[in-house]
């Protein structure tokens, strides 16, 4: 009994951490490129904290009722980002184009609520392959291990590395994660991320000294503002812009899904006693659960979420896959929202070293990835589809986001996103290019 209630215990700190980590840049970056001033952004952090927490309890126990955390999706902040590019270099105002954003998020969240009621769903699910899957996986991990590598060594498009000591803690961490996640026994494989986070935290302050400069807070208690931004405004490109990230979406939504149904279905895996009879209608309640969820982040004036493909990494390496302690660290993220002392000293979490424990994560995500790709024999036509797809998606990646400016603000973010160009390359392909007879007579044998 003292053991499960200490397994549970580091279990649901080590998530909130997780959860915690995957939280923490967002409103930075937004708050820079707005152009916003401190308390905006600390304010924008609080939100972000609840939003996350609220819709990681839901999406769990009401929508696909797996241990996947929910975060700002890229594609919002993607379209986050450019708008506030326009804003600063083309004069507009401020808040006009963040109720714009608004009202984008709450129309989108209403497309899925339709899409989740009326089981399409189900439907879309049979263009995701596990080819697909696999293609989504693996780009989503090139994509982001190289901001997560960016993080780790503290520079960004336009500086350089200051401080090589921060650079050398965060890659020991990365590697002590890897070797405990991988070769680590009982407890130290379990809590591999929670270890190297206080290691490195440790590590990282000794070095550097804690900053005296912590934010001041004059309120023991805080309620997040609704509609912080103003009330959602639409207009006709917000509307098909609503429509095309609705699609994008759905297509996040069903590759983490796959990826995690993945590691529960790995025969090295222990499956929980919960999940062995998962409910047939998990897709369905997904998509309402995560159009409430997306209308939440318009209603607390936040990136809109989605379900972070991430998590299946984490719970293969790890191996936390009890609902149990993700429930309560969801639970606490949410509390900690409304306290301003607790939220502003967790922003103070090592940046590089959240980075670090994170990019052990994705490594084990590329692996799904690759796995998903492999569970099918690579014949020619899948191998070509493969090849097609992650080489133009990886290229899209290395080109320089000057090359889509005279795009619309939405085609710019679409088109510059290696990972949704090589996912559209992928399921165009793999629907107009049919298996061969013999094989799909095999399937149907089978």
């Amino acid at each position: 009994m003292y053991k499960n209630k200490l397994d549970t215990s580091f279990g649901s700190l080590q998530w909130f951490i997780y959860l915690l980590a995957n939280s923490l840049t967002i409103p930075i970056i937004v708050g820079e490129v707005f152009e916003l001033s401190t308390v905006e952004i600390s304010t924008l952090m609080q939100r972000t904290f609840l939003v996350v927490g609220v819709s990681s309890f839901l999406s769990s126990l009401f929508g696909h009722r797996f241990p996947i955390c929910d975060g700002p999706a890229g594609i919002w902040l993607g379209v986050f980002v450019l708008m506030g590019q326009m804003v600063v270099t083309q004069g507009l105002d401020k808040m006009g184009a963040l109720q714009l954003l608004e009202g984008a998020m709450f129309l989108t969240g209403v497309f899925l609520v339709v899409i989740g009621l009326t089981g399409w769903m189900n439907k879309l699910l049979r263009i995701f392959t596990p080819l697909v899957n696999g293609v989504y996986l693996t780009l989503l991990g090139f994509q982001l291990s190289g901001t997560f590598l960016k993080g780790m060594i503290g520079v960004s498009t336009t500086s350089t590395i200051e401080d090589p000591g921060n650079v050398i803690v965060a890659f020991v961490i990365f590697i002590l994660v890897l070797v405990l996640s991988i070769w680590g026994k009982g407890w130290l494989k379990s809590y591999a991320v929670l270890i190297g986070i206080i290691v490195g935290s440790t590590a990282f302050f000794l070095i550097n000294g804690i900053d005296p400069n912590m934010p001041n807070t004059s309120t023991i208690i805080s309620f997040p503002n609704v509609f912080a931004w103003g009330l959602p405004k639409l207009n006709t490109g917000i509307i098909v812009s609503a429509i095309m990230i609705t699609f994008v979406l759905i297509s996040s939504i069903i590759a983490c899904l796959a990826a995690m149904k993945q590691v529960f279905e790995d025969p090295t895996f222990e499956i929980p006693a919960e999940k062995s009879n998962q409910n047939r209608g998990f897709l369905k309640n997904t998509g309402i659960v995560s159009g409430i969820n997306t209308m939440l982040s318009s209603v607390f004036s936040t990136v809109g979420v989605v379900p972070f493909a991430v998590s299946a990494g984490f719970v293969r390496m790890t191996g936390q896959s009890r609902m149990l302690p993700f429930v309560l660290a969801s639970i606490t993220l949410t509390v900690i929202s409304f306290f301003p002392t607790v939220y502003s000293a967790l922003s103070m979490l090592p940046g590089p070293i959240a980075y670090a424990a994170m990019l052990a994560s994705f490594t084990t995500m590329v692996g799904i990835g690759i796995s998903s790709v492999l569970k099918e024999p690579l014949n020619q036509r899948r191998l070509t589809i493969l090849s097609a797809a992650l080489s133009i998606g990886t290229g899209v990646l290395l080109l320089p986001v000057s090359v889509f400016m005279a795009l619309p603000t939405l085609l710019q973010y679409l088109f510059s996103n290696g990972v949704m160009i090589g996912l559209l390359i992928a399921i165009i392909l793999e629907q107009a290019w049919g298996p061969p007879k013999m094989e799909v007579n095999v399937k149907n044998a089978q």
